[in-house]
């Protein structure tokens, strides 16, 4: 049991590791985690509900995933040939799109949960 429970903890260092590099490096990545504490901060700030939460959080996630993502297909591609070559270019391209979709859905559930809450300060 100890030796199962050792091998899935240190299954997530890995995983970390690829996080930390890319806060490191991916400035796209850097504000999507600026965003986030905002997002966060304003949520605890207006006390949103539950299902709320779980929204933002889903949506924060699928940002981050997509961003991480987008990573792993440029250092790949990158890899591969740093000339310029359409296949190469039409991959990132398409990862890059990935992560506008999923940004542009967080933002339509940022507005849909904050800015009713906001008006009503105003």
């Amino acid at each position: 049991m100890y030796r199962w429970l050792a091998s899935v903890i240190s299954s997530f260092g890995p995983a970390l590791a690829g996080l930390v590099y890319a806060l490191k490096t991916q400035r796209n990545l850097q504000v999507h985690a600026f965003a986030t504490v905002l997002v966060v901060a304003l949520g605890l700030a207006l006390r949103i509900e539950s299902w709320e939460w779980c929204a933002v959080l889903l949506a924060i996630g699928l940002v981050c995933a997509a961003e991480l993502l987008n990573t792993a297909v440029e250092v790949l591609a990158d890899r591969v040939s740093r000339e310029r070559e359409e296949p190469i270019r039409r991959a990132k391209d398409t990862a890059a799109a990935a992560v506008l979709l999923a940004a542009l859905a967080a933002f339509c559930v940022g507005v849909l949960i904050f800015v009713p809450r906001l008006w009503r300060l105003i």
